[in-house]
């Protein structure tokens, strides 16, 4: 999954000592004072500084401002945290917010519930970290790198422009159709202005026992494994093998049904998948890398949306 425990913070223990941002985490005012060139909002993206897709009382934009970062960190945490039993750092635990050093080179997209309670300001129900590969380039590169050899994957690829998903998460009662389709929409949307070739990023299985899993992930090695030239692989300290069982003792349907609907929609959709699984003990879960060149999307898919992103237009 896309912790604060991984490697966060490894800019301020760079800039000094950890203790003098300690009244800014209190404030959760941290990134803002750390990155100050970094929360500038969405007016630095023109296009993509409106909504960007509507449907009842939920929309999809960017994250405008550092205070809407942090609510989309608090949403993770709810969901990373309290929910799927991640292990939080300390200042994950003092401020409850998931964060890490990538927060502040990112674009964030929001799911928001305009009608969420009476007299409240509307609700953060859903987000997507976005981060361009120019931008990953000029600040030290992705976040899955530290699991999977995403550098011999871009490599392969000179020209194409690529972009990173992740920490993804949904807020229980809103996880339905319109939530995740209102995400895509968000995504489609930044694909396009970027000019986007392909997308990549980890997903995630609930859980550490890779046995538990054999069946999705031989489902997924077996059906889904991308093309040597889209392929890419595990570090070999972290490589978990996926191809558990043999296909003969494979049930399709089976397989299908226990895959988390993050999974499932990635492989709707067209997605492909890397060599290996990796186990994120800090996140109780079990990683795989997801592959998607844009030109491999499935047509229904782009018809369903609409080449502009019509289906949602705000």
């Amino acid at each position: 999954m896309l912790m604060l425990g991984k490697d966060a913070f490894q800019k301020a223990r760079a800039l000094g000592a950890f203790h003098h941002h300690w009244p800014a985490l209190m404030r959760g005012d941290f990134l803002r004072d750390l990155f100050p060139d970094a929360m500038t909002g969405a007016a630095r993206r023109p296009g993509l500084d409106g909504v960007l897709g509507r449907t009842g009382s939920l929309e999809v934009r960017l994250a405008r401002s550092a205070a809407d970062i942090r609510r989309a960190q608090r949403l993770r945490y709810d969901v990373f945290f309290d929910e799927m039993a991640a292990t939080p750092g300390l200042i994950a635990r003092v401020t409850r917010h998931d964060a890490d050093r990538f927060d502040a080179i990112c674009d964030h997209l929001l799911v928001i519930d305009r009608a969420a309670g009476a007299g409240r300001r509307p609700q953060v129900v859903g987000v997507y970290r976005l981060l361009r590969q120019d931008v990953a380039e000029r600040h030290g590169g992705f976040y899955t790198q530290d699991e999977f050899d995403i550098a011999a994957l871009i490599a392969r690829h000179p020209g194409k422009r690529f972009l990173e998903l992740g920490r993804s998460c949904v807020l229980k009662p809103y996880r339905d159709k319109r939530t995740v389709e209102l995400l895509w929409q968000g995504v489609w949307a930044y694909v396009r202005h970027h000019r986007i070739d392909a997308m990549f990023g980890c997903a995630s299985f609930p859980g550490v026992d890779v046995a538990k899993l054999a069946l999705p992930l031989s489902f997924l090695s077996q059906q889904a494994r991308a093309a040597d030239d889209w392929r890419a692989s595990a570090h070999p300290r972290r490589a978990v093998e996926m191809n558990l069982l043999p296909a003969e003792n494979i049930d399709l349907r089976l397989a299908m049904r226990s895959m988390p609907p993050l999974i499932k929609g990635y492989l709707r959709v067209g997605a492909k998948f890397g060599e290996h699984a990796v186990v994120d003990r800090a996140f109780n879960t079990t990683d795989v890398l997801v592959i998607l060149p844009i030109d491999q999307i499935d047509r229904r898919y782009i018809g369903y949306f609409g080449e502009d992103g019509e289906r949602y237009a705000a």
